[in-house]
């Protein structure tokens, strides 16, 4: 069995804490959450892991406005599907937002919003391939891991106008 190791952080989002392996990151857990790759009886807490380091590193310069992409290796444990849709996030541009059915249609699956959304929902490495530039069709901000407060936290951060998004989203 692979050892996992994870690495707590504190961001301006709360306490992150990033799970990894020796090939690369596996998950990122807002406060609160566990998952499968974090509850594993084999997981270690690792204070000089070289992923989780490289992570750290890259998460503090994007909090800070200097990181627009990031570099980590990524792991990600999910169906074929899911990595299909979670490699789609990655085309999102720092900056910009999709709505899942622009999502969809870009995987050439125009009839399978619900099932890219569910797919979204799973994403274990939020931040890291970005979910939270995903929004309702109406412009409403909807479905975030961390909850939606965080996800119009990182929107912020990546300079969107939240009032190009429809302001009762938030309720």
């Amino acid at each position: 069995m692979q050892k996992i190791e994870q690495r707590r952080i504190k961001t301006p989002l709360g306490t992150l804490t990033l799970v990894a392996s020796v090939q690369g990151m596996r998950a990122i857990l807002f406060e609160g959450q566990s998952s499968e790759s974090s509850s594993r009886s084999d997981r270690e807490t690792s204070p000089d892991h070289p992923i989780l380091l490289a992570c750290e590193a890259e998460l503090r310069e994007y909090f800070a406005g200097n990181r627009r992409r990031f570099d980590v290796p990524l792991e990600a444990q999910g169906t074929e599907f899911q990595q299909k849709v979670w490699r789609s996030l990655l085309q999102i541009p720092f900056g910009s937002t999709w709505s899942y059915q622009e999502q969809a249609r870009y995987l050439g699956m125009a009839s399978a919003v619900r099932a890219v959304a569910a797919a979204n929902g799973r994403n274990p490495l939020p931040i890291l391939i970005p979910c939270h530039r995903v929004i309702a069709a109406n412009g409403k901000l909807q479905g975030y891991s961390g909850g939606l407060e965080i996800k119009r936290q990182l929107l912020v951060g990546e300079g969107i106008k939240l009032d190009e998004i429809r302001q009762d989203s938030f309720l």
